[in-house]
């Protein structure tokens, strides 16, 4: 089975599903986001051991990435003819996984199938409608998802309700007590902070949103008496320098990107988080933490009036960021995930053997 990622995000949420595979797994990363020892840490943490095969397209425009990667993984497909492909969520990647395998008459699996944030200013959106559309098996974490597919027209026989393969991740990696303390220790930290991670264009590309955040959460944080810690994201830094902007910072305490169990680390000692990932909108409902997302829009509303609010850059952030801190944490801690409860790499793992059985 050819498991298709180009992100770190993938290869986190691919990690139950590839150890489940173990020998029957050939994993293919395009490169899309590549840092050689990032990736290190990831694998050795997420240990499924298995080395990718690299094809570095990465590093170009979206269009030219997507092309060289389907180019790229149709040739892989030719020499090793796999009996499934299978890709994640909405990225590049994963849409060039996705017609690489349906023009080579592969079965196509899309984990995370059915996510819909009707905000087609979003690159992801197209991504992510077009692998349903194109996969043989839509692996829907909700029954929102499984909704959307159904009023998209696709057949009740393509899709499959599995939950979310983020709570296996997140229980996998999740740091014991002690370790947590030993990594907060290590960055002079202790918990009750406002963690910050801010990344997508919509506010890192316009510096007088991205100074609005920053403005809004730093003002909001030092009212409340918490600092706050954010984690870099290496295309927020590179704006905040071309921008001018680095003064928006100096109060903070910056640190480079985590590997995935230090930065679950964060969110669990964590008072409250603000941030635009998509991945932290499913983590804090796993880990009972309160977030504030900062987007003009979301696919993932399971969480939206639970454990996430949704507030657009300058409109209302510092509000919400009060509001969310005057609620009780505990409240949240007899919450279900909206994500399952554990057992979705073993399920889609079950149904894709299943229908490359079929296929035979």
């Amino acid at each position: 089975m050819a498991v298709v990622l180009g992100t770190r995000p993938e290869a986190i949420k691919l990690a139950e599903i590839i150890r489940r595979l173990g020998s029957e797994a050939l994993v293919v990363h395009t490169g899309q986001h590549y840092d050689a020892a990032m990736w290190a840490d990831v694998t050795a943490e997420l240990g499924f051991g298995t080395e990718p095969l690299a094809l570095g397209v990465g590093g170009t425009s979206r269009g030219a990435q997507l092309g060289a990667a389907v180019e790229a993984l149709d040739a892989v497909f030719t020499v090793h003819r796999p009996a499934a492909v299978v890709v994640q969520g909405d990225t590049t990647a994963a849409l060039a996984g996705a017609l690489a395998g349906n023009a080579r008459d592969l079965p196509v699996v899309h984990v995370e199938a059915g996510l819909r944030s009707f905000d087609r200013r979003m690159p992801e959106e197209h991504n992510r409608v077009l692998i349903d559309h194109l996969a043989d098996l839509c692996c829907a974490p909700t029954a929102t998802s499984v909704a959307h597919l159904r009023d998209e027209g696709i057949p009740a026989d393509r899709i499959l309700l599995t939950g979310n393969t983020v709570v296996e991740s997140v229980l996998h990696l999740r740091p014991t007590p002690d370790r947590a303390r030993e990594f907060l220790a290590g960055l002079g930290l202790t918990a009750g902070f406002l963690l910050l991670t801010v990344h997508r264009p919509e506010n890192a590309d316009d510096p007088a949103v991205l100074r609005t955040v920053l403005t809004e959460v730093r003002d909001a944080a030092a009212a409340a008496g918490l600092p706050v810690v954010f984690p870099a994201h290496p295309r927020t830094l590179h704006r905040l320098r071309e921008d001018g902007l680095g003064e928006l910072v100096a109060g903070l305490t910056v640190v480079p990107p985590q590997p995935p169990a230090e930065f679950l680390a964060l969110e669990e000692a964590a008072r409250l988080v603000v941030s635009d990932s998509g991945g932290v909108q499913e983590e804090v409902s796993v880990l009972k933490k309160r977030l504030v997302v900062v987007r003009r829009s979301t696919e993932r509303p399971e969480v939206l009036g639970t454990f996430a609010s949704l507030v657009p850059a300058g409109i209302g952030l510092a509000e919400e960021i009060r509001t969310a801190l005057a609620e009780d944490p505990a409240a949240l801690t007899a919450l279900d995930s909206p994500y399952g409860d554990g057992s979705a790499s073993r399920v889609i793992v079950e149904r894709v053997r299943d229908l490359v059985g079929a296929r035979r």
